[in-house]
């Protein structure tokens, strides 16, 4: 990670920007939004109320009644030029719907780009909320939902924000801030790239803040400046024509599940590191999780070794991480005895920011092609690819928006990375190669996004709106150099 010559690290790695010059009204801005924070918080639980999901195993009506209610929300923050619109797919069915509202800028200074995405996950088991998973509940300072979190309070981070700063600045707001609410984020963002083509003018902008990652703990903002990138695929491994009686032939020959274990085994070596040669990996990061609070986290059982070695941050934020996250096998109660022909794999592997994805995915094919086992055939197939990605925190952007987050919190910002990926952001860097991304977040670790009792703490969600807000106004009163 770069760092930024008007910021100061402290000994948590966190980092306080100094204050950019220009004079803003900070006072009149948190005032607005304490006023209204009561408001905020009733639309977001109307947000939560409507499930839309955008898998297609779902009904699309609630996914649609989700954007024209987002929309609605524009309209009453002043917004005049706002539009529910859809790409096609590959199949010519149609994309999500997204929102887009726009305020054009006035002559001379910046447009800034707001994303957040209005579809969510499936619920899944009822049995594992504590409640109602389309009902927002408000207990302990956190408001409990499906969306609650991931991401419509990043869309209401983004409305409350411009509405403080609309009115308080009035009629000197000369920003210009364009809301960009995708309608298929959960479901892969199958459509993003060919809706970026058709709105290239209509979404070009300066500086674009995606607010759909996490905070460093409750009480500790972070710019995400780091991102891991994406490669899958299937690996399957076959032995016999077909299968065979497991008394009669067992013992000369090993079936196909126990050989590709085999192969499974040979991508991480004894300490648990990927062991695939030619991948990018690093330990530079400039903050670190302890292992109590990572186990915390991640509800790792007692007794459970970690895996990998290097500091734990850099093991979720820029090493290799590889996963098998499904396996083609008769269940247990139908299994028959038979020496099984075929059997198959599906992998994740998260990539280090630098890494290329394309040369990643060749990296997994030679490694499991050289280490077939016993001389079986294997068969590789790849998936979905996305790119890392990586702030320049020495940009005016980044140094603001540090800033901005160290004075709604009081504390500095963290510079921090996320383990997962938002592979669309490879697709805004192409399309827009000078503009300046902003990747924040409402989410803390314990807000289990797309999981079940997904939360959000509340009173980091107004922080999240204050430093939104005190962004906005900074860059309207210096814009970008």
């Amino acid at each position: 990670m770069t760092s930024t010559p008007a910021a100061t690290p402290d000994d948590s790695g966190s980092r306080q920007a100094s204050s950019p010059p220009g004079a803003i009204d900070a006072q009149g801005l948190r005032s607005a939004i304490d006023r209204s924070f009561g408001g905020t918080l009733v639309q977001l639980a109307e947000l939560v109320a409507i499930p839309g999901i955008a898998w297609t195993s779902f009904d699309p009506a609630p996914l649609e009644r989700s954007a024209h209610a987002v929309a609605d929300l524009l309209r009453a923050a002043g917004l005049e030029d706002v539009q529910v619109l859809r790409c096609d797919k590959e199949d010519g069915t149609p994309g999500g719907p997204a929102v887009v509202a726009r305020r054009k800028a006035a002559e001379g200074k910046p447009t800034i780009l707001l994303y957040a995405h209005h579809d969510v996950q499936p619920p899944g088991d009822p049995a594992l909320w504590q409640t109602e998973p389309f009902a927002a509940v408000e207990k302990d300072g956190r408001l409990y939902g499906r969306g609650a979190a991931d991401d419509k309070a990043g869309i209401m981070a983004h409305v409350a924000a411009y509405s403080a700063v609309a009115e308080v600045l009035g009629s000197e707001l000369g920003l210009g801030v364009t809301f960009f609410f995708e309608g298929e984020e959960e479901a892969g963002s199958p459509t993003f790239r060919s809706f970026l083509e058709a709105h290239r003018e209509l979404l070009r902008a300066d500086v674009i803040v995606v607010a759909d990652s996490s905070n460093w703990k409750v009480g500790v903002p972070a710019l995400t400046t780091s991102l891991r990138g994406l490669v899958d695929g299937t690996i399957e491994v076959q032995v016999l024509e077909h299968a065979v009686h497991s008394g009669m032939y067992g013992g000369p020959v090993l079936d196909a599940p126990t050989l590709l274990s085999r192969l499974i085994a040979t991508l991480h070596d004894a300490d648990g590191n990927v062991a695939i040669e030619g991948l990018v990996s690093s330990d530079n990061v400039t903050v670190d999780l302890s292992e109590t609070e990572y186990r915390a986290d991640a509800s790792v059982l007692d007794g459970v070794r970690l895996a990998g070695s290097g500091s734990i941050a850099s093991r979720l934020w820029t090493k290799p991480a590889l996963s098998i996250i499904g396996i083609d096998a008769p269940a247990v109660d139908v299994a028959s005895n038979t020496l099984l022909p075929r059997a198959r794999a599906k992998f994740s592997l998260r990539l280090a920011p630098g890494q290329v994805p394309s040369d990643a995915m060749e990296a997994v094919r030679l490694h499991v092609e050289a280490h077939a086992p016993f001389g079986a055939a294997v068969v590789f197939t790849p998936g979905e690819s996305g790119s890392s990605f990586l702030t320049d925190t020495s940009s005016q952007a980044a140094s603001l928006a540090l800033w901005a987050l160290g004075e709604a919190w009081g504390v500095p910002a963290v510079e921090m990375g996320i383990g997962g990926s938002i592979p669309f952001i490879a697709d805004l860097t192409e399309v827009y190669p000078d503009v300046q991304i902003l990747v924040t977040g409402v989410e803390d670790p314990d807000s289990r996004a797309h999981s079940a009792n997904e939360s959000l703490h509340i009173e980091d969600f107004r922080n999240a709106v204050v430093a939104e807000a005190l962004l906005l106004a900074r860059l309207n009163a210096d814009g970008l150099a």
